[in-house]
């Protein structure tokens, strides 16, 4: 039986998925919007953001929030700052991807307990 590498990273990843808006042109491209994480399996904090996307400087803003933050306590302001700061059409899509992808990271957590 084959083994995994004995130096692997401490690292869990994981994605959200989430729609939006029918005319949104992720929605046409992709289907749905993804959101993924690099998060470290001691500290919790994000180590790399990815996101579907049309244009790279959305991608490039939203993983400046992500980025070295606590993976479960991005909830806390997440919807209040998508509010205020925010000013596209996956609003909504960005903050279901980050609950999806949050609640595949609990149960992947309670998986290797």
């Amino acid at each position: 039986m084959l083994q995994a590498p004995k130096k692997l990273p401490n690292t869990y990843f994981v994605i959200g998925e989430s729609r939006t808006n029918s005319d949104n042109a992720i929605t046409k491209i992709y289907g749905s919007f993804y959101v993924a994480f690099e998060v470290d399996g001691e500290s919790e904090e994000v180590l790399a953001f990815q996101c579907t996307h049309t244009l790279g400087l959305t991608e490039d803003f939203l993983k400046q929030w992500f980025i070295g933050q606590t993976f479960p306590q991005i909830g806390d302001w997440l919807e209040q700052e998508l509010e205020r700061r925010y000013g596209g059409s996956s609003r909504r899509a960005v903050l279901t991807a980050y609950r999806d992808a949050l609640k595949r990271y609990r149960a992947m957590r309670r998986g290797g307990e």
